[in-house]
């Protein structure tokens, strides 16, 4: 593993300097080394390289976001049985500043480190696959793909421009948890109607199971990759 800074974030990095790329944000409160298992776990091809961006924001205990998140208002939602535990349509506080520094990162990735978009996936898990998918679906940088794993509906008011004039045709990956407790099955339905009717190719992987990325889940995205950067 080497660990390098692009532009103000901190990135790992796994496999050759150059060639095919997957790039992959983590979630929310997990430190930034938190899916670096998975360079070994999804096979994507040969001589693919992983990069691991590491969200800007110290929460302590090692737990690092992209953006605050009150969790206190998500739990109770959850208790309650809300069907959505945020506002899906409004734009998070903090995520506007994420998407700066992040696309800033990925510039750099690509400006001083070998990173070619139309060679390379962008994704995350959780708030780190909302983040990718706005900046997927809303930059001009033409990567070859989106890996959404357990991620969500956010930020629906500036995600429905966008993938209406952005999204036809273009490559996702998408998989959920039907038991997920964090974030709700219903809203990652929701968030993959939105992506079908946008015109997007969309492998979309639902697995009984909770807020995680199962075996099933990892042997099915390193097929789809493969297809991607084949």
């Amino acid at each position: 593993m080497k660990t390098f800074e692009a532009g103000p974030l901190r990135v790992r990095s796994f496999g050759p300097v150059a060639g095919p790329a997957v790039v992959l944000c983590h979630g929310y409160g997990a430190p930034g080394d938190d899916l670096c298992g998975l360079a070994s776990v999804i096979d994507a091809g040969a001589g693919v390289r992983w990069l691991f961006p590491e969200a800007p924001i110290d929460i302590g205990g090692g737990g690092r976001a992209w953006w605050n998140i009150d969790m206190v208002a998500i739990q109770i939602a959850l208790m309650q049985g809300k069907a959505r535990v945020f506002d899906t349509e409004a734009v998070p506080p903090g995520m506007t500043d994420a998407l700066a520094r992040t696309h800033a990162c990925l510039q750099s990735l690509v400006a001083d480190h070998g990173v070619d978009p139309a060679r390379t996936i962008l994704g995350g898990f959780s708030q780190g696959s909302m983040l990718a998918t706005d900046l997927f679906a809303n930059t001009r940088d033409g990567w070859a793909g989106l890996m959404v794993l357990s991620g969500s509906l956010v930020a629906g008011s500036r995600w429905r421009p966008a993938f209406a004039a952005n999204m036809i045709g273009r490559k996702v990956f998408q998989s959920h948890g039907r038991q997920d407790p964090i974030l709700p099955f219903g809203v990652a339905e929701e968030l993959h109607a939105l992506l079908v009717s946008s015109g997007a190719t969309v492998d979309w992987a639902p697995f009984h199971g909770p807020h995680a990325i199962p075996p099933a889940v990892c042997a099915r995205a390193g097929a789809w990759a493969r297809g991607v950067l084949a």
